[in-house]
């Protein structure tokens, strides 16, 4: 399989979908494939009816209009995903910065095993994790992560919800307890970014947070500029 012939095929496909049903498409969309993961990240992405909502100061409507519309995408980028590749995405996340007009899928293959793979400075890259986890909610039962390419970190959490989050995603309110981690951890990961950037060498140009509320865990995905002596 030329892995680079489909991640660009996947980039494609990802992105006349989105144009298919937000009826503008991103400006760029770059897909990794590093097994049990494939992200997708998204640049230049917002239609001109997200466009006046934001000017209206209507993040939230943005975000419920795009969940709402998320589940039919995900099911047909999961068909693709299997049409040509070994890998059986199960489980599938994804998060937005507005201000940034970009986003982030990512999907996983759990049946593959996700923790063999290390880079420098990772304890402390983990260290600084949990460190926000506790400001948030609680420190992970277990975290690993991986360096999927030196612009890509992915950062797994299990068993981090809180016993109010726990009866909130009972009582059906995981639209409410999403809308409202984004912001909280996105603003505690941003007052850790700079520890952060000094561990791995690179500066975070963007960070996404998204969850499995069924799983009890979440991911933390960055997108880094590598500092020089780290370019490949």
């Amino acid at each position: 399989m030329n892995i680079k012939k489909f991640e660009k095929d996947l980039g494609s496909f990802v992105g006349k979908l989105l144009r298919d049903h937000f009826g503008k498409g991103p400006g760029a969309v770059f897909a990794t494939l590093a097994p049990p993961y494939i992200t997708i990240y998204l640049k230049d992405f917002l239609s001109p009816m997200e466009n006046k909502l934001l000017d209206n100061k209507q993040n939230k409507s943005v975000e419920k209009i795009r969940d709402m519309l998320m589940p039919a995408l995900i099911e047909e980028i999961k068909a693709y995903v299997k049409m040509y590749t070994d890998l059986q995405i199960n489980e599938f996340y994804y998060d937005w910065n507005l201000d940034s007009q970009s986003g982030m899928f990512i999907g996983v293959d759990s049946q593959l095993d996700p923790y063999n793979q290390s880079y420098e400075n990772q304890d402390k890259v983990h260290n600084e994790i949990i460190k926000v986890s506790e400001e948030a909610q609680k420190a992970p039962g277990e975290i690993y992560s991986h360096l999927l390419n030196p612009r890509t970190l992915i950062v797994t959490r299990h068993d981090i919800f809180i016993a109010i989050e726990k009866e909130m995603i009972k009582l059906g309110f995981q639209e409410t307890l999403t809308l409202a981690k984004r912001d909280l951890e996105k603003r505690y990961l941003e007052e850790h970014k700079q520890k952060l950037e000094k561990y791995l060498e690179a500066e975070i140009e963007n960070t996404f947070a998204t969850w499995n509320f069924d799983l009890d865990k979440g991911i933390i995905t960055f997108i880094l500029k590598p500092h020089s002596k780290r370019q490949q």
